[in-house]
């Protein structure tokens, strides 16, 4: 593709995940010019939809920075989308016709490492609605656990909700001690084992992970039935934290909504493992469009 060269060469970054959609565009000294923000971004819901979020947000970031769909050609994309492992995803997206100079796909887990560390090598273990460990080591990228609620995401918000709801019904049948925890999960319900079962059948990952809070609250005041909860929790989360650190990753970063509240709940080793993230997924898929481009990140 033949780029005019009065038109200077930039690049787009964008994080496409199951709640939202982020795009950025940075010119080649790494100078925000636009951003943009869309729906859902994940293959869960067909790879036309994702795509069409992703072009959506990239439209948005493209008109706050003044450009035109002819300055596309331009542009070297590096996207990061969820469920991009998902099989056949990668090579529908790839198929897609893109406007771009180059266009590179990775999930938006490895984005939000590659992030973290700068391009660098390093892990991110993300603890939010679901959870995994991700590393990039030596170029490779390695992962544990992220296998989807409620076969994996072990110390998740999902697992945390889960957790609550099993034991509350336990309490509930006399069968362990009831505690202010169980009682309020079981409040919601009215009280009634059959209202939980329904909720159940209908129940997604983000659902059970609404109760999180309520366990995390609980569990600052005390609660026995809630610490053995987050506890139980922050054992899987040392436990990615851990393998992370046997693959080579020196250094890890805790993302995601419940990586504040868990980490006190943490071993101090696993702690003292711990750093800030550098950059946010954005930044990181913009290191993937500088690296499809040649160019150092």
């Amino acid at each position: 593709m033949t780029v005019p060269s009065q038109q200077p060469v930039l690049f787009l970054g964008v994080d496409g995940g199951g709640t939202g959609c982020r795009a950025r565009i940075v010119d080649i000294d790494g100078n925000v010019v636009g951003e943009g923000l869309s729906g859902p971004a994940t293959t869960r819901l067909g790879v036309a939809e994702a795509w069409a979020s992703l072009m959506r947000a990239w439209g948005a970031a493209a008109e706050e920075a003044g450009l035109d769909p002819a300055h596309a050609p331009t542009v070297h994309a590096g996207i990061g989308i969820a469920g991009v492992s998902r099989a056949g995803s990668l090579a529908e997206l790839k198929a897609l016709a893109h406007p771009f100079a180059s266009t590179s796909f990775i999930s938006d887990g490895a984005c939000a490492c590659l992030g973290a560390h700068s391009g660098r090598d390093g892990a991110i273990v993300i603890a939010g609605t679901g959870s995994i460990g991700l590393a990039f080591i030596g170029g490779k990228e390695l992962r544990a656990g992220g296998y989807g609620f409620p076969i994996s995401d072990e110390g998740s918000g999902a697992d945390l909700g889960l957790k609550a709801i099993q034991l509350a019904l336990r309490a509930h049948d006399g069968r362990r001690d009831k505690t202010a925890l169980l009682a309020e999960v079981m409040n919601r319900f009215d009280n009634s084992p059959g209202e939980v079962v329904g909720w159940m059948d209908r129940a997604t990952a983000t659902d059970y992970a609404t109760l999180a809070p309520m366990v995390l609250r609980h569990a600052d005041q005390g609660d026995a039935a809630a610490r053995f909860i987050v506890q139980m929790a922050a054992e899987q989360i040392d436990a990615l934290v851990r393998r992370m650190v046997e693959l080579g990753a020196q250094l890890v970063t805790l993302l995601g909504g419940l990586s504040g509240p868990i980490e006190p709940w943490l071993s101090p080793d696993v702690r003292r493992r711990l750093k800030p993230a550098d950059g946010d997924a954005v930044s990181g898929s913009i290191i993937l469009a500088r690296r499809a481009a040649g160019m150092a990140a």
